[in-house]
């Protein structure tokens, strides 16, 4: 079932569903697809490509963050001059970053790479694109996606989810020194998923049998229709919602449309007005946005998650609850909408 949520049927690619935060995924791929001193190229859109390459630092591999201003995504000329300066291992990029809302476009990404540095392997961070964005797994020749259970898919969280390219697993199988993680560790993993897809018991570590459970749910439900209607309804969502978003007078942090995530909106909060003046007056209301994440502009912006059941669902009313709260609540502040 993942295989087909990832849109793989290439039967050399392998899951790794591990009980974790999507946090874990990064480890997974620092620990299991790079090498100490190796060099990778880490893609910035917001606070989780900052991570990222701390993460690749602990690990003791070299990462070099291309950044775009705040709202915006590396363009390609840039990431082309970029690859061709440096041989890099591993080139990451968020396809959703949840600190701004920025998407980035992968396909192109893809078509970079494989012309200019095409020993170079492509990881891309979906946590907050998986299940609400489309991502061609095979046809995109992506070499490992990085999730969790949490957001799109609509699971609890709590387990990481990944999905390695046979390049990627044949790249690991090569690496010349152990992973320096345990848990994390491929070489412990990949025969307990090898096994687990076989129908085998298998153990290396204890498993969370009420996510995986749910999981399965999940994914029963997000199958039970075409991805494509399920990508359809969240773009159409989304459009309504920045629609709306701007008729309040508000901007967002992603001003283009190519570079607006359809799974969520980050909005600028009027002159003045801060989050924990709006969002207490929102949860009055019965919803929940989130406060900004990026250092830089944390006290300027609010975040509006809509994604999974919220938005597939045609039944429930959170879309437009959500955004009657909004309007309400910035007049409670006494901005004139």
């Amino acid at each position: 079932m993942l295989r087909k949520l990832f849109q793989t049927s290439d039967p050399a690619s392998q899951p790794f569903v591990i009980s974790g935060s999507g946090t874990l995924g990064w480890d997974q791929i620092a620990a299991n697809l790079a090498e100490k001193g190796d060099e990778v190229l880490v893609l910035h859109t917001g606070y989780f490509a900052d991570s990222f390459a701390d993460c690749f630092e602990i690990y003791g591999v070299k990462a070099t963050q291309l950044k775009a201003p705040i709202g915006d995504r590396p363009q390609l000329d840039e990431i082309e001059k970029a690859l061709k300066e440096k041989q890099y291992k591993l080139i990451t990029v968020t396809h959703v970053d949840t600190s701004t809302g920025v998407l980035s476009e992968v396909e192109g990404l893809s078509k970079l790479v494989q012309r200019v540095s095409p020993e170079t392997l492509l990881i891309v961070d979906g946590v907050c694109s998986v299940g609400c964005e489309d991502l061609q797994f095979d046809n995109w020749k992506v070499d490992a996606v990085i999730t969790a259970s949490q957001k799109a898919i609509g699971c609890p969280a709590g387990l990481s989810i990944v999905m390695a390219s046979g390049r990627a697993i044949q790249r690991f199988k090569d690496r010349k020194t152990r992973p320096a993680s345990y848990f994390g560790s491929w070489q412990n993993w990949l025969p307990i998923m090898q096994n687990y897809e076989a129908k085998k018991a298998s153990y290396f570590a204890t498993p969370s049998p009420q996510l995986i459970h749910a999981l399965h749910t999940a994914l029963t439900q997000i199958l039970s229709k075409p991805l494509s209607e399920r990508f359809a309804v969240h773009r159409e969502t989304s459009q309504r919602i920045k629609k709306t978003v701007t008729d309040l007078g508000l901007k967002q942090l992603a001003s283009k449309p190519e570079n607006q995530a359809n799974g969520m909106t980050t909005m600028y909060l009027p002159e003045g007005v801060t989050p924990p003046e709006i969002l207490p007056n929102l949860l009055k209301r019965g919803v929940i946005f989130a406060a900004g994440l990026h250092k830089e502009i944390a006290t300027k912006y609010i975040r509006f998650g809509h994604m999974g059941v919220s938005v597939t669902d045609s039944k429930r009313d959170d879309i437009d609850r959500g955004l009657d709260s909004l309007k309400l609540s910035l007049a409670d502040v006494g901005h004139k909408v």
